[in-house]
């Protein structure tokens, strides 16, 4: 006859329980928005990526497990609400596009305002990420915002020009209307009779299509996905740079309440983001290229002179910028060439010294 001990029971139930998934001990909800679609690239890596990579990672130790709730294209904020929606706890983790914010978050231009240097969106989010982590002004704009920075994304290759009627040069430019959204409309600047319209992405191809502009600036990733050659099939390729437009941020009293663990693992994972989409960013850049000419487009490369008589024909922007931010307390002067130092570190020297008075 069998007979089962007290000892037995004990190690069978151990064995049951050592047998079960680990439970986390603490859920947190985390609410994340953004007032692009789902399917803008940046966001769809947000889910794929981002969300996935955090969860992994906390359930090495199963301390934490986090209650994603994710809210995109517009069911809480548009586009350009994404950094009030988190000042204000709409959400607790967001993406803001910071070329909506230029007065409220002068320093996140820095790319924007230093054309004609990098193509290269990695190598673009890398230098301004690690200049947010290297000077306070970066992170004193989001602070005043009521949040806290966790990196900069970099979500495209490089602005070009597109053209309803056939472009090869800079003189071609000349008396047209093209849109641009931020400080790229400042490039048109020393082109005779070229104006900017502001404009939005969503709103290129009817802007275009009407009339209401000749051309716009946009990058190659955005030209194919939105059709862009149905209107404007003449893209002359000026290689402008790669931009820094995105950065995701967290509410700072949803951050203070996170425990240290979660805080580590989110702050990591924001970087390997970071240079997650900007390879994206670059493996799509020739793709998107084919996929215009497919769809019906041309393109034409701007001469190397050409290129330096544009850049050199337009005002030192990225002069101004510094002093801005010079004249707000913050190190301008110094942050504009450590970040050119950077890029020039990785291979790239523009065809203009921005830090040239």
């Amino acid at each position: 006859m069998k007979h089962t001990t007290k000892r037995s029971l004990m190690g069978a139930a151990l064995a049951t329980v050592m047998a079960l998934p680990a439970v986390a001990q603490e859920k947190i909800s985390a609410v994340v928005i953004d007032g692009y679609p789902a399917r803008a690239l940046w966001v769809e890596e947000f889910t794929n990526f981002f969300i996935p990579e955090v969860n992994r990672r906390l359930s090495e130790t199963g301390n934490y497990e986090i209650e994603w709730q994710e809210n995109y294209g517009g069911s809480i904020v548009k586009p350009r609400g994404v950094l009030e929606g988190i000042q204000l706890g709409l959400g607790d983790i967001g993406i803001v596009t910071t070329i909506f914010h230029s007065s409220k978050l002068p320093s996140q231009g820095i790319a924007g305002s230093t054309p004609f240097v990098s193509s290269d969106a990695r190598a673009v989010a890398k230098a301004v990420d690690e200049i947010a982590r290297e000077f306070p002004a970066m992170n004193n704009e989001f602070n005043a915002q009521n949040q806290v920075y966790l990196a900069t994304g970099v979500v495209l290759d490089t602005y070009q020009v597109f053209c309803s009627s056939e472009v090869s040069s800079v003189a071609d430019l000349e008396g047209k209307k093209i849109a641009g959204a931020g400080v790229n409309l400042r490039y048109l600047e020393g082109i005779e009779g070229a104006a900017g319209v502001r404009g939005g992405l969503t709103d290129f191809y009817n802007m275009v299509q009407t009339g209401l502009v000749d051309c716009a600036m946009l990058w190659p990733e955005a030209a194919s996905t939105f059709k862009i050659a149905e209107v404007a099939p003449y893209m002359l390729e000026a290689d402008l740079g790669a931009v820094n437009t995105k950065t995701v941020t967290v509410n700072a009293d949803y951050w203070e309440n996170l425990p240290d663990e979660v805080k580590e693992v989110l702050q990591a994972v924001a970087i390997d983001y970071r240079d997650h989409v900007a390879g994206i960013a670059m493996d799509l850049a020739q793709t998107s290229r084919n996929t215009y000419v497919e769809q019906g487009g041309t393109i034409v490369e701007l001469s190397d002179e050409d290129r330096a008589a544009w850049a050199n024909g337009m005002p030192n922007i990225a002069q101004e910028w510094a002093e801005t931010l010079n004249n707000s307390g913050e190190p301008g002067t110094e942050m504009l060439a450590a970040y050119l130092g950077k890029l020039s570190e990785a291979g790239f020297d523009g065809v203009r010294d921005w830090t040239a008075e």
